[in-house]
């Protein structure tokens, strides 16, 4: 029988994992550990390896090398991100990768609206003064979507389902991408330069790739062009953000208050829990500010997504091992 080894599985996933495995006649064995140097061995005697994790699978060729001697041809991961991987050390080892590049662009887009709105509508602080069982108003009054331009950075998949939402709902949305205008969104959004987008914009969506090219896109220069009341959210990759310039950005009032679904060293504590403070000390600043809203990396974490991801990757595993293709291999 076909087998394959599914690393760091969660709870949820499994239920997933195994409706797959009983349809395909396929026997897929799950572990919780990450795959790495010291897990790498399990592979040995699996005809295909299922991953998914937020840090860096190996930091030597040798780990590519093991795989290939094993008899893996492939990495599959249940994520849009591949980050974690080396693709030159994969290659140079005959391993194919794939990922799920759309396993849910709704679920994340749905994220931005209701971080947009508890940002608009001054959720955190209200909750912060009814911790203290302050309920005066002042000081605290709205905007309304129809009043407000929001500015998307990376127009692909998710850009463009947030760029429909906000449009529906009466924004002004403006777009900044690498690639071409998209013509599906043309009357929805209006692409502009980025310098035109941080001007405008007073709600700023990050929704590009992670990796080298991005790292901190988002720096000091981008949030001293910001409106002192724009509201920034990055739901994308931790790294595309110089966290350090967001929290100087936000004590110098230089905008108006962030949500963050992912941050920079987020592997040390999402999926963690701790008596104290995080080990994190940009995380903990964060924390105490009140024009701050933070979640641990759940954009993506709805019914249909999990499931996605799974059998998406699951599908692509097996086509590799059994001699077919993916359209999702790298």
């Amino acid at each position: 029988m076909t087998k394959i080894l599914a690393y760091h599985v969660r709870e949820d996933e499994q239920p997933f994992i195994d409706q797959w495995s009983k349809e395909h006649g396929v026997q897929v064995d799950s572990m919780s550990e990450e795959l790495h140097d010291e897990t790498v061995e399990k592979a040995k005697g699996y005809d295909g390896v299922n991953f998914k994790q937020r840090s860096v699978i190996s930091q030597s060729p040798a780990f590519y090398q093991k795989l290939a001697s094993y008899g893996i041809t492939q990495l599959s991961a249940r994520s849009a991100g591949i980050d974690t991987v080396n693709l030159k050390w994969a290659k140079a080892n005959h391993l194919r990768l794939t990922n799920v590049p759309s396993y849910s662009p709704e679920a994340v887009a749905e994220m931005v609206l209701t971080q947009t709105m508890q940002l608009i509508r001054h959720i955190p602080q209200f909750n912060d003064r009814l911790s203290d069982n302050n309920y005066v108003v002042l000081g605290l009054r709205s905007t309304e979507l129809t009043e407000l331009t929001v500015g998307i950075i990376g127009v692909g998949r998710i850009g463009g389902k947030l760029a429909r939402i906000f449009h529906a709902l009466g924004a002004t949305v403006i777009g900044n991408d690498l690639r071409a205008p998209r013509e599906d969104l043309r009357g929805i959004m209006t692409y502009v330069s980025k310098e035109e987008l941080y001007k405008r914009a007073d709600i700023i969506s990050v929704h590009v790739w992670g990796g080298d090219d991005n790292f901190h896109l988002i720096n000091d220069k981008a949030f001293a062009q910001m409106k002192p009341t724009a509201y920034f959210i990055n739901d994308s990759r931790g790294p595309v953000v110089d966290t350090q310039a967001l929290i100087s950005a936000l004590n110098n009032q230089q905008i108006a208050g962030a949500a963050l679904d992912v941050v920079e060293d987020e592997t040390k504590i999402f999926n963690q829990k701790f008596d104290g403070a995080t080990p994190i000390d940009h995380y903990n600043q964060l924390k105490q500010m009140t024009n701050v809203l933070l979640t641990p990396h759940v954009a993506f974490f709805t019914d249909h997504a999990v499931k996605n991801m799974v059998t998406q990757s699951l599908d692509d595993t097996l086509a590799i091992i059994t001699g077919g293709k993916s359209e999702h291999e790298f």
